[in-house]
């Protein structure tokens, strides 16, 4: 009998060793530090997080579907790209360019559901809207709605296409709506923020993935606000092709950007990511393009992830520019607002 309990001990401890996300213990941040040149790796997650938990909050489709699209379906040019004869700068922050619009650099939570493909495309109609309005339109758009009422665009917690969120927006809308018990906006977000305790241990730690929620077609947030009168438009939806980013950027304001997530990435803290060699395909997420640079002779692009202030570079990162790292040059997404 005691030979028998401990045996079964092996195997539950085994099974609990397969379960947690290896790439988030210490000694795997380590390894990568040895390897990587262009950034640095450190603590973001409790590493305790199993593996199927982590890989189920990386929920953009957005790299695959880009490699499907046709040609008519990528944006090469605009007469508004004409509005700066051409010149690109060295670098670029839309922070600092659109220093009114306060969404920009507005770091979310997207909690324990795969909804980035939700928070990129939303977050980036928002900072749009408020660029094209000189700021008159200045506050959130729904991920709420978008993650749970466009059942073409994909899954809600477990994924979904951020150019069908876009499209969603241009014939459907999108309501204003802000963080978790915020009360802002029409429809606010309903999924539970995952901060690291005073201990560094996730708040979600334990708790299964968020089931997808009934979709809502009323204002539960801010009531005095009608919901058939508060959608917000796109009049177009598009991919970008590497040479059109930058010119879209600065005439409408940051866009989505989909890439490939390998297990070195989750553990980014400063600097320019590049995946380093040996690193294992985890899944494909979204967050938001909203400006580039140059750190130390690598080009990047300057990013707002949706974990949470806590991780990488308070919660924003850099990662490598004009190599099409992790899919990142090829897979981004925009459209411009209706503001009449």
């Amino acid at each position: 009998m005691a030979r028998l309990v401990i045996l079964l001990s092996v195997v539950l401890f085994s099974v609990y060793q397969t379960e947690q996300a290896y790439f988030l213990e210490k000694s795997y941040i380590d390894m990568i530090n040895e390897v990587a040149t262009t950034w640095t790796a450190g603590v973001n997650f409790d590493p305790s997080i199993p593996e199927d938990h982590f890989i189920k909050m990386l929920g953009s489709k957005g790299v695959e579907s880009a490699k499907q699209a046709s040609a008519h379906e990528f944006k090469t040019n605009d007469v508004a790209y004409n509005n700066h004869f051409g010149y690109i700068p060295r670098t670029f922050d839309a922070r600092k360019k659109w220093r009114h619009c306060k969404t920009i650099g507005e770091v979310r939570d997207q909690g324990h559901c795969g909804s980035c493909w939700a928070f990129g495309t939303s977050s980036a109609f928002a900072d749009r809207l408020c660029v094209a309005t000189d700021g008159d339109f200045n506050q959130l758009l729904s991920a709420e709605e978008i993650t749970f009422c466009c059942h073409t665009c994909g899954f809600g917690c477990h994924g979904g296409y951020p150019i069908k969120a876009w499209k969603y927006f241009s014939t459907h809308g999108l309501v204003t709506g802000g963080n978790y018990k915020s009360g802002e906006g029409c429809e606010p977000y309903r999924v539970p923020p995952c901060p690291r305790d005073d201990q560094g241990k996730n708040t979600c730690a334990g708790k299964p993935i968020e089931k997808n929620h009934r979709c809502t077609r009323m204002c539960y947030g801010d009531q005095d606000l009608d919901y058939n009168d508060d959608h917000r438009f796109t009049r177009d939806y598009y991919y970008l092709t590497y040479g059109s980013i930058q010119k879209d950027v600065m005439n409408y304001g940051p866009i989505e950007a989909s890439f490939d997530v390998y297990d070195d990435f989750p553990s980014y803290k400063s600097g320019v990511y590049a995946k380093t060699e040996n690193a294992s395909y985890l899944g494909g997420h979204a967050v938001k393009l909203i400006g580039w640079g140059v750190e130390e002779g690598t080009p990047y692009w300057l990013m707002v992830n949706s974990w949470n202030a806590q991780w990488g570079d308070n919660g924003l990162f850099k990662i490598r520019r004009g190599t099409n790292e992790c899919g990142i040059d090829n897979s981004t997404t925009a459209g411009v607002p209706v503001t009449n």
